[in-house]
């Protein structure tokens, strides 16, 4: 016995919503039901305080109380502030050196966990722990060891320049807030770049080998270029990251020896508290035209590039 499936009625006037006048497709009202919860929100917790914030970069207003309209002479001051100038110096160099420590080392781990290795699933899982733990709380950990375990260990061995804290050096406390950073950001990091690897056809590399390529020359010439996308992801999203970092350099250095480590973020908070809320949001305003900036050109540099 046959069994005879009807097909399905056409759609009716019933079935279809209609077009809009000018052709296009009609938004259905649910996802304005959607959105427009999202949009008050954000507007009233983000937007309307940045453009208070703005307005009152342009008075000498310390947060409360009468203020009178100076127009740009908080931001002209912020360009002969010598506290303001080591703070954006110590931001940018911090953010760049860590964005290539942690892509470079998180690059190198995702290489090595995607190989045919035994137990790389454990391994993948051990690599990622640093991602769920609190930075603050990764802060004081390393500060302990950076002040106790390392020095003791440089008295044993007899190093001058380990036997005392790195994070009491002027020179050298940078150093421990790109490790400690570097440590906490790699597995996110590593993250990207597996997915980007496992994405590569296993057919590539056995033509590269059928070719006579050898492994740095599959490296060079087949893995980065097929993951650039990926490095691209990790750069805008890394740089963007250590540019605000605060938490991780609160528990470390608080911003000393001094001002030696004192972020941008650091500085516009403290400026904040201390009386200074006109000039700190004078601060904020041009922090945050320089990271739209960079923003901007990074996504040109990488637009035509490969995507993900």
């Amino acid at each position: 016995m046959t069994t005879v499936i009807a097909a399905p009625p056409p759609p009716t006037r019933d079935t279809v919503p209609p077009p809009s006048p000018s052709g296009k497709r009609r938004v259905e009202p649910i996802y304005y039901a959607f959105l427009l919860p999202s949009l008050v929100i954000f507007t009233l917790a983000i937007t309307v305080p940045a453009i208070i914030g703005i307005f009152f970069s342009f008075t000498n207003s310390i947060g409360f109380g009468d203020w009178d309209f100076i127009g740009l002479v908080n931001y002209a001051a912020l360009f002969s502030d010598p506290a303001i100038l080591q703070s954006y110096l110590f931001t940018f160099s911090f953010a760049v050196t860590t964005v290539i420590v942690v892509n470079v080392l998180a690059f190198l781990l995702a290489v090595g966990l995607t190989a045919r290795i035994r137990a790389k699933t454990a391994l993948r899982t051990v690599f990622v722990i640093p991602m769920v733990v609190s930075g603050i709380i990764i802060a004081y950990v390393f500060s302990f060891l950076f002040s106790n375990s390392v020095p003791a260990l440089g008295q044993a061995l007899g190093i001058d320049w380990l036997s005392e804290s790195i994070l009491a050096n002027p020179d050298l406390a940078w150093i421990g807030i790109v490790i400690v950073t570097a440590w906490q950001s790699i597995p996110g990091t590593l993250l990207i770049y597996i997915a980007g690897l496992l994405s590569i056809p296993g057919d590539v590399y056995e033509a590269a080998d059928l070719d006579g390529a050898s492994k740095r020359q599959q490296l060079w010439r087949i893995t980065l270029p097929l993951v650039s996308g990926y490095v691209v992801i990790n750069v805008i999203l890394g740089l963007k990251n250590f540019l605000n970092a605060y938490d991780i350099i609160i528990g470390l250095t608080n911003g000393g020896p001094g001002t030696a480590t004192r972020s941008i973020p650091m500085t516009i908070i403290t400026g904040f508290t201390g009386g200074d809320y006109a000039y700190q949001m004078a601060n904020a305003a041009m922090f945050f035209i320089i990271v739209v900036v960079i923003s901007v050109i990074q996504l040109r540099i990488s637009r035509g590039r490969n995507s993900v």
